[in-house]
């Protein structure tokens, strides 16, 4: 079925360029003339119509605002897809022996000494909430609302998610951004908010050009269940604070923030509300963040982050590395599927 919806959509972008470039316009585009269900034709329109949309004016608001909403990038069956397959891993964390907690406040110190967390650039690890565990170390609530993410090599090892992070959607955008040689670095199944305000350049540094951040609703992300907040127009301040390998004298590697974090003032903050199948692209010096969620609806969210290769240099101090196990695939050359 994705090898289909593919197909017909790449031959649908392509004849919808033709036609603007004929000055035609591209509503008269016709079926392809193959067998095809109807269900894929339409998800086939429905990506001509947001690749035109991103084409003449996502670019200029990511420069612009620091970030742009692509609405309808994934279609709510492929969304139903990705959540069964993050409720799947949910089960499987109850088989692993390593009970790792995930935060992004600054009291969590032992996650920057964590071998576990150090090292799953090349795995699908897991990461709990803070309060999931009991004194005795037994998980406390049910393993479903355990989990505050999955990472960070989905991108590698899962074949759903391998399948979307390399999608020609995901081509697409990557070329209408001038990319020239695209690597993905990390992916992450979010389960949990809150996350504080922060740049993604604080934990995946390159220069000149910064990291994008490929950020993807799986179910409405709304002000009560926690959507994103962008301060629009940080990302022209620099970077304001990074996350850094550091060596002990035992050649033990931990991590250490360079400066304290950045009190930013809540005015700078609008929130981005957005239905099931939106995907954010996130600027990687624009400062951003999630609220609690204060409903009783979830908010599951897979993202990825993109780092050009070409005459770009990702930090050798960064966290997460390039290794045998994880190399950073070039996003045009990759196959969805092994």
């Amino acid at each position: 079925m994705r090898d289909n919806f593919a197909s017909a959509a790449t031959g649908w972008w392509r004849a919808f360029r033709r036609k603007i470039a004929r000055g035609m316009k591209p509503t008269r585009l016709s079926p392809p003339a193959s067998p095809i269900t109807q269900d894929i034709v339409c998800a086939a329109r429905s990506l001509c119509a947001f690749l035109a949309h991103y084409t003449l004016r996502g670019n200029q608001q990511l420069d612009r605002d620091g970030y742009v909403v692509l609405e309808d990038f994934l279609r709510p069956a492929e969304c139903d897809e990705l959540v069964a397959a993050g409720i799947e891993m949910t089960k499987q964390s109850q088989d692993t022996s390593h009970k790792a907690i995930f935060s992004t406040t600054e009291n969590n110190k032992q996650q920057l000494k964590d071998d576990y967390f150090m090292k799953s650039n090349d795995k699908i690890s897991f990461f709990h909430e803070a309060d999931a565990f009991g004194p005795d170390g037994e998980l406390q609530v049910d393993p479903d609302v355990s989990l505050n993410k999955v990472g960070h090599a989905l991108h590698l090892l899962h074949p759903i998610f391998r399948c979307y992070t390399y999608s020609d959607r995901v081509k697409t955008v990557c070329k209408e951004l001038g990319l020239q040689d695209p690597a993905v670095v990390q992916s992450m199944y979010i389960y949990k908010n809150p996350v504080v305000a922060h740049q993604d350049a604080t934990y995946l540094h390159s220069e000149p050009i910064p990291a994008v951040g490929f950020w993807i609703a799986l179910q409405d992300a709304t002000v009560q269940n926690g959507c994103l907040w962008m301060a629009s127009g940080s990302h022209k301040s620099g970077v304001h604070r990074r996350l850094l390998r550091k060596y002990d004298n035992e050649s033990k590697v931990s991590l250490e923030y360079d400066r304290p974090a950045p009190v930013y003032p809540q005015s700078s903050f609008t929130p981005v509300p957005v239905s099931k199948g939106t995907c954010i692209l996130i600027h990687g010096l624009v400062v951003h963040k999630s609220a609690h969620n204060k409903s009783d609806k979830s908010r599951h969210a897979y993202t990825f982050h993109v780092v050009e290769r070409h005459n770009n240099k990702y930090s050798e101090e960064n966290w997460l590395q390039e290794g045998e196990n994880a190399p950073f695939l070039n996003v045009y050359r990759t196959p969805q599927i092994v």
